[in-house]
């Protein structure tokens, strides 16, 4: 198995990124997909933030996203709490996916939001999917109905553009439309053939993570 981060900034267009390695064959480890499973209605996690935080579930039971959003990004301090409830659960299950495929042939993609701030053990290759802030925000705002400030405080609790460039092993340009970045991902895929296998133990939380 190869392992390979991928990674960017809100409102990059990581997914699309992603969705084209998948067609290519890649194993998609989504990061956000695994928080939203673990925050289902009724589950422990989702238990955990309505004691840490209160009234955040809406009249179905099920989590208040906007809510939680709007609190936890205006505040660092209630972020480093949703993530120290978060964190944890995510990493388990990213570890158990992991081995699930550690001893195959395949390319595992770990699609994370926030793989440099957070760095993992033993990736075989680091892939940020790069885009000017103006234009994520541009997007945020018309593609997914979000507030320019709201986007803002999001993209600023994330780390900075130089800091993911900084430590990219390759960088996908996705400032233009599809046929621009396809040929990138081909060339991307290319190179994933060229990087080593993934050790036991690969996908583990740095010691250099905060």
């Amino acid at each position: 198995m190869k392992l390979i981060g991928l990674t960017g900034a809100i409102g990059s267009g990581k997914s699309s990124v992603s969705a084209l390695f998948a067609r290519k064959g890649a194993v998609i480890i989504d990061g956000d997909g695994i928080a939203r499973q673990l925050q289902q209605k009724g589950s422990a996690v989702l238990q955990k933030m309505v004691d840490e935080f209160g009234d955040v579930l809406l009249e179905s039971g099920e989590l208040d996203r906007t809510k939680v959003a709007q609190l936890v990004f205006s505040d660092p301090e209630m972020l480093k709490k949703l993530n120290a409830i978060m964190h944890p659960a995510i990493g388990s299950e990213i570890m158990r996916l992991i081995a699930e495929y550690m001893d195959s042939d395949k390319i595992v993609i770990l699609d994370m939001p926030l793989l440099v701030e957070n760095p993992r053990e033993g990736l075989s290759g680091l892939v940020i999917v790069d885009v000017d802030p103006e234009v994520a925000i541009s997007r945020l705002v018309q593609f997914r109905n979000m507030n320019e400030d709201d986007a803002r405080r999001r993209m600023a609790s994330q780390a900075s553009r130089d800091e993911r460039l900084k430590v990219a092993d390759r960088v996908i340009d996705n400032s233009g439309d599809i046929d621009a970045l396809t040929p990138q991902v081909d060339e991307v895929w290319d190179w994933f053939a060229t990087l080593p296998n993934a050790q036991q133990g690969a996908g583990a939380l740095s010691k250099k993570s905060n």
